[in-house]
């Protein structure tokens, strides 16, 4: 069974002036598509073919290097297409709110810990918001890891995640990962953050 390249549910252009048309473009035909090429050739013939992309990298400590990075960025990014959106709401609400409240204080500290965690990951990685055992956390993981692998130190389901790799900001931003992780709050889909918070 060959994983797929999830289409775009917008425009390129439709998340300007936070992230550009080009960068959306190769974003997602060249690095997103690269890494399900990849992962796909990483698993034919294997027992993995008949797999999840979820049931893959709950084990992926016993799976190559192909398979970590490349499961690991097709997984990704097709969080991170559907958790940014053009005109979506501005905040959360209702009990994904109040689960941010409960574990962080505020949304203004979950904010400032989410921000924190994406400014600092060294090199390229990802920022994420966890749900564990119906509490949240932050974190962030190196490459293409996340929060499903067996591998990571902070591990739950994400259900927010921010790319810190430059390809996902450096043709407008250039060395300013701080004002795209700062541009990132005007295009999160909070609605579908709260689905996969509740599904």
């Amino acid at each position: 069974m060959a994983f797929e390249l999830a289409k775009l549910g917008y425009d390129y252009t439709a998340l300007e002036p936070y992230i550009d048309a080009r960068t959306m473009e190769l974003h997602h035909d060249k690095h997103h598509a690269g890494y399900t090429n990849n992962l796909n050739a990483a698993i034919a013939g294997t027992d993995l073919d008949s797999k999840s992309i979820e049931e893959i990298l709950s084990g992926v400590s016993g799976y190559s290097a192909a398979v970590r990075n490349n499961g690991g960025g097709f997984y990704n990014h097709n969080l991170y297409w559907d958790v940014i959106a053009p005109g979506g709401a501005k905040s959360p609400s209702g009990v994904l709110l109040d689960a941010i409240n409960d574990s962080f204080g505020s949304l203004q500290n979950f904010q400032e810990a989410f921000n924190k965690a994406a400014t600092t990951r060294f090199g390229s990685g990802w920022a994420w918001l966890v749900l564990q055992d119906k509490k949240l956390a932050v974190s962030s993981t190196p490459n293409q890891d996340n929060p499903l692998m067996d591998v990571a130190e902070v591990k739950g389901k994400p259900i927010l995640g921010i790319d810190v790799w430059e390809h996902a900001y450096y043709l407008n931003y250039q060395n300013r990962r701080p004002d795209y992780v700062n541009a990132f709050w005007n295009l999160i889909n909070w609605d579908e953050v709260a689905r996969r918070f509740k599904g």
